[in-house]
């Protein structure tokens, strides 16, 4: 639907008035950036985006990204305007206030027109990257007919400093992803002051030598505007529109200033902007005239999704189309059953990243969703298998993607990829670089994602490379996140386990903290023990006196440690213990039988003791408060004070 210039101004009026009295009313929040790109957004949505506001989650809709997620009112708006369910006026009204869904940085969790919670910036463009590889590959797959939509975003000067942003468009370009269109709110101001005073950068040359095709456009000429996006959306690269803003615009005195970008307008400047606009409606109030507008161009989106559910129903692809878009696992469980019977069989001692991509080989093939990929680590986290081949701009069908060195963008491309949906995506990298990803994995788990974190190499196991390399807080850093299942599996049955449980997680991510060091088998039964988060592996033969737990590598060493109390006539059960929030997630009862009150309890991992207190009480806390060093993995070990040598002592003690 094209609208004249006479009838698109006031539409994207109608969007700088909810802005700027929602901030206003809220008396917090940031009115520069919806104001400055009211008209772009317009034009956006009034002639190229494809949606349905009846049906927001409608498979084959364009996505829209607000990267700059600090202008939240502009998707609020937009979402209003266009007829969405939610958010009404009373929602805007309640900007920023608890229990509103409009929350100060859109939440996907919230709305479901937001496609994914944005507010960090940089992130909402990297997660864009993601969601037009899902399109990409679910379009190699079924096809036209089924797949065939672009991926729209609004990012500001911010989105594009952030080192993320060097990521996601390598990738991108890399990639060739068409179907991409960033649309750069470029008003050359953030909160300090104007850009200048932190960059000189020459953000178009960066893309274009990114690969990316690059255009610009004055931000506040309607036909400038249609031209640059008709422009973006025709060329095979992605796209990068440089929208020559002016933030706050309308607002007769401050517009063009950092006073407009975090801060309400003020009473009285809110006034002048409705008089320099002519708007004279009360505050959160629309003309039916212009709000008619906005609502007739969900009409052309309903014809759309109409055309699209036909070809769907006659697809014969349409029903495993539709099996992976609702996120349901295959009904077929017979090649993880045949898998954990070969391990029941023949129990390998291997590194439990062997046993992950053991794991790997039969669940890609029984997952045909499943897309994997490594930061430059795929030989050492072992993420690619015999099904998946590569992932690239000659192969979109590909299920591995080389994503080089890239921790940060691969992580937040992962999350754009589990909300785009079809596609289940794991990626690896080694533990101690979970420090370059972590506010992406937060925002998984922030956003109810479905995304599996191979990190390899974790604990001193690894040897040599030493402390640089050798995680020692991070499995206690990744516990502290909410909504997140870290797990550290002692063997290969575990680690099946753990793949199992997390690709069951339909609204959580997880961690797969998986060693460097092969590991004696220490389970030898294929009950699903792991689903428990902690489990009774051996029992005392004695009067028991102490409990040992333990994760991960240092099982092995606990089992040693109750050998020799036993031998000693000290009853020890231990404890494996491979995902504490799973543990925390059962009765009261089941807890308190696994770690009763009256004995010594003792926990063992090769890692920061800090939180171990939780379930050992004033008992011991064995592990390493301080960071590693090179040398061979045993002779670490025994450095640390790791072995059962050293440990039974100190029990010993303990006991009296």
């Amino acid at each position: 639907m094209t609208l004249d210039s006479a009838r698109l101004a006031p539409m994207a009026n109608a969007i700088r008035a909810l802005s700027m009295d929602a901030v206003q009313a809220a008396n917090s929040g940031h009115p520069g950036m919806p104001m400055g790109m009211a008209d772009v957004a317009t034009v956006l949505f009034s002639q190229f985006l494809k949606f349905d506001p009846k049906a927001p989650k409608w498979p084959d809709r364009d996505r829209f990204v607000l990267s700059a997620g600090h202008g939240s009112m502009l998707i609020y708006a937009l979402l209003h305007l266009t007829g969405y369910e939610a958010p009404s006026m009373a929602d805007i009204r309640n900007f920023r206030q608890l229990h509103s869904p409009c929350a100060g940085h859109p939440e996907n969790t919230e709305l479901a027109g937001v496609e994914c919670t944005t507010g960090p910036l940089g992130q909402g463009l990297a997660m864009a990257v993601g969601m037009a590889m899902a399109e990409r590959h679910l379009n190699a797959v079924f096809g036209n007919g089924l797949v065939d939509h672009r991926t729209w975003v609004v990012a500001g000067d911010g989105c594009l400093m952030e080192g993320i942003n060097h990521e996601a468009v390598g990738l991108a370009g890399t990639l060739k992803l068409g179907q991409l269109n960033v649309l750069w709110d470029d008003n050359r101001i953030t909160i300090d002051g104007d850009t200048s005073l932190s960059t000189v950068e020459d953000i178009a040359a960066r893309y274009t030598a990114s690969g990316w095709h690059v255009t610009r456009c004055d931000g506040h000429d309607f036909a400038d505007i249609a031209r640059a996006l008709a422009e973006a959306a025709a060329d095979p690269r992605p796209s990068l529109v440089a929208c020559k803003t002016v933030i706050g615009q309308g607002a007769p005195n401050k517009a063009g200033s950092h006073s407009v970008h975090g801060s309400p307008l003020g009473a009285d400047e809110v006034a002048a902007t409705r008089e320099a606009l002519g708007w004279t409606s009360p505050a959160f109030e629309v003309p039916a005239e212009i709000l008619a507008d906005w609502r007739s161009l969900g009409v052309k989106g309903a014809a759309a999704r109409a055309e699209w559910e036909a070809r769907l129903a006659a697809d014969p692809q349409g029903a495993e189309f539709s099996r992976r878009m609702a996120g349901e696992l295959p009904a077929d469980k017979s090649a993880a059953r045949d898998y954990m019977a070969s391990l029941v069989a023949n129990p390998p001692k291997v590194a439990t990243r062997k046993a992950s991509e053991m794991a790997l080989e039969a669940l890609t093939v029984a997952i045909p969703e499943l897309l994997g990929g490594s930061a430059d680590l795929t030989g050492s986290n072992l993420t690619k298998t015999k099904a998946t081949a590569t992932f690239s701009a000659n192969d979109y069908a590909g299920r591995h993607v080389h994503y080089g060195i890239r921790e940060f963008g691969m992580a937040a491309a992962m999350n754009g990829m589990a909300l785009h949906g079809g596609v289940i995506p794991y990626g690896g990298t080694f533990l101690v670089f979970a420090d370059y990803c972590r506010n992406a994995i937060r925002m998984s788990a922030i956003q109810h994602a479905r995304v599996v974190y191979v990190l390899t190499h974790d604990s001193i196991g690894l040897g040599e490379d030493g402390p640089t390399h050798q995680p020692v807080e991070h499995v206690m850093s990744l516990r502290t996140i909410p909504n997140l299942l870290v797990f550290r599996p002692a063997d290969a049955i575990e680690t099946a386990e753990s793949w199992a449980l997390a690709l069951k997680q339909a609204n959580r991510p997880s961690v797969l903290a998986l060693s460097r060091q092969n590991l004696p088998p220490v389970r030898f039964e294929a009950e699903m023990k792991t689903a428990k988060g902690a489990y009774r592996l051996k029992a005392a033969e004695a009067a028991r006196q102490v409990v040992l737990v333990a994760s991960g590598s240092e099982v092995e060493i606990a089992l040693a440690s109750a050998a020799a109390l036993e031998a000693e006539g000290i009853g020890a059960d231990v404890v494996s213990m491979p995902c504490w929030e799973l543990f925390d997630e059962q009765d009261a009862a089941y807890r308190a039988g696994l770690l009763p009150a009256g004995v010594l309890k003792v926990s063992i991992e090769a890692g920061v003791t800090l939180g171990w207190q939780k379930y050992v009480g004033d008992g011991l806390a064995i592990g390493i408060d301080r960071f590693g060093a090179s040398a061979p993995a045993d002779q670490l070990y025994d450095y640390f004070g790791l072995t059962a040598d050293k440990i039974v002592p100190q029990i010993k003690a303990r006991l009296g």
